[in-house]
């Protein structure tokens, strides 16, 4: 029994916050933008670009003429920041597309969901007959939540707002999801949050500051440090292990489809599985979508030429808490 991904589609808006609205928004050189952290550009939501409706509009290009009411599901994995707090995007977006007769329900793992989500909803589609078409959505627009002036937030000064879907099809035997793999380290679950929303702060009845409502580092120099050494092993692993349980191995990866990664690391760790650039799609003008980064490199990569039909593709992600996750895909039809 085969799960296959029959279509992605994704959504970027327009406006652009290129290296150099970065530097002049932080006072770092544009030039350390550019070289050191590895970011040419990002795309910022406009006042009505919703995660939601974002969603939405990734949405229809991946179902192109497919007919919504067809949808079994529709499952949301992106941003746990959404429209309103406490919402049901999910439902939202199902309501949009007008898919009548599809379940809803929402996967949060941060940026990990999406490459997680493959591997829950192809369990579930295997167990279920009834589950034959299932969209997975993730939106993001994060960059709401960065304060630029805050030195201690620095490596998230590469988020951009976004979105993707995936059609996932039940006996499809092309695009067919195999293993998945993660290793999660619940040290670092408290390192990074928006610390002025949630039920610790709740009780507190001292006035929310202004700083408290965006995304910040609790002790960025104890997070680094602890972090550094294990980061980039981890991202192997997961890696290994999915192309080794998908039974082709780490030896026979053609395509890596990774989160956003400045290019210099994104290259030492291509070099692992002795991998060039031509085997994956750099983020550069899109910075980091959440979830939707991996689709959006399968989708690129494909229109590229570097991700063709025979490939054996593995998406890895990780995200803050700290996961790091892997899902591996034979891309094209299966022989």
């Amino acid at each position: 029994m085969n799960v296959g991904i029959r279509s992605i589609g994704y959504f970027i808006p327009d406006e652009i916050h290129d290296a150099a609205w970065i530097a002049a928004h932080s006072g770092i050189p544009e030039a350390v933008i550019r070289d050191k952290f590895g970011i040419q550009q990002v795309h910022k939501a406009g006042l009505t670009d919703t995660v939601s409706s974002m969603g939405v509009a990734a949405a229809r290009r991946c179902l192109g003429d497919f007919d919504p009411a067809d949808l079994d599901m529709v499952v949301y994995c992106g941003s746990e920041y959404k429209d309103f707090y406490l919402f049901n995007c999910a439902a939202r977006i199902q309501c949009e597309l007008g898919a009548v007769n599809a379940a809803v329900f929402e996967i949060h793992n941060l940026c990990s969901a999406g490459v997680w989500g493959l591997k829950v909803l192809k369990a579930m589609m295997i167990d279920d007959p009834e589950l034959k078409h299932v969209l997975l959505v993730s939106s993001s627009r994060e960059s709401d939540l960065i304060d630029y002036t805050d030195a201690t937030g620095r490596f998230m000064f590469n988020f951009g707002d976004g979105a993707a879907a995936v059609l996932l099809e039940r006996d499809l035997d092309r695009n067919v999801i195999l293993q998945t793999a993660m290793i999660a380290d619940g040290r670092f679950a408290t390192d990074v949050s928006v610390p002025g929303i949630g039920c610790q702060r709740f009780a507190d009845p001292a006035p929310l500051r202004d700083a408290d409502r965006f995304l910040r580092v609790t002790d960025p120099v104890a997070m680094k440090e602890r972090l550094d050494p294990i980061t980039m092993e981890n991202f192997a692993a997961v890696i290994a292990s999915a192309a080794t349980k998908s039974a082709f191995g780490a030896d026979h990866i053609d395509y890596l489809a990774p989160i956003f990664m400045k290019r210099s690391i994104l290259r030492l760790l291509l070099d692992r599985f002795g991998l060039g650039e031509d085997n994956t799609f750099l983020l550069e003008e899109y910075g980091h979508c959440q979830s939707a980064d991996c689709f959006i490199s399968l989708a690129e990569g494909a229109r590229a030429g570097n991700l063709r039909p025979g490939h054996n593709a593995v998406l890895v992600s990780a995200g803050t808490g700290y996961t790091w996750a892997a899902t591996a895909v034979h891309w094209g039809p299966v022989n």
